[in-house]
């Protein structure tokens, strides 16, 4: 869509993906990517650490199934997808804005190790007459986590 601000992270998965459904049955992998900028200390001869930026991330549908099932905690990821911010109010009452990914596409960084890819196979879709309706925005629950 125009006017969106789309965005690629590499960072680590803070905890597994979380799977849930959404009332009308939509499949969404929730998970926190944490990506830390590193600078090489000239003077000091090493490598530091920068201030973690913390992403949570919606991954939709099968890409979500796909993402449940084959990451976990501390994976290195590429997150490709929309950013979108969210104002909410918090327990206590307080207004809160928070930036999310939409993600679009999720996969494993080769940097720094290896990977197996399985090729998912899906049936074969339902004939016209008994085809579900696409999904809309109304089926993506705003916060899903």
């Amino acid at each position: 869509m125009a006017g969106e601000t789309l965005v690629t992270v590499v960072g680590n998965l803070t905890a597994d993906p979380e799977l849930r459904h959404t009332a009308s049955g939509l499949p969404v992998a929730g998970f926190t990517i944490a990506s830390t900028p590193r600078t090489y200390n000239r003077d000091r001869g090493e490598w530091t650490d920068g201030e973690p930026l913390f992403l949570r991330c919606s991954l939709w549908r099968q890409a979500g199934e796909n993402a449940a099932q084959s990451l976990t905690r501390g994976t290195r990821v590429i997150v490709t997808g929309r950013l979108r911010q969210r104002t909410f109010d918090d327990k206590e009452g307080q207004r809160r804005t928070t930036v999310e990914i939409d993600a679009e596409d999720v996969a494993v960084s080769l940097a720094y190790a290896t990977a197996q890819v399985t090729k998912t196979y899906r049936p074969a879709p339902p004939t016209a007459a008994a085809s579900a309706p696409a999904a809309t925005d109304t089926d993506r629950d705003p916060h899903p986590f």
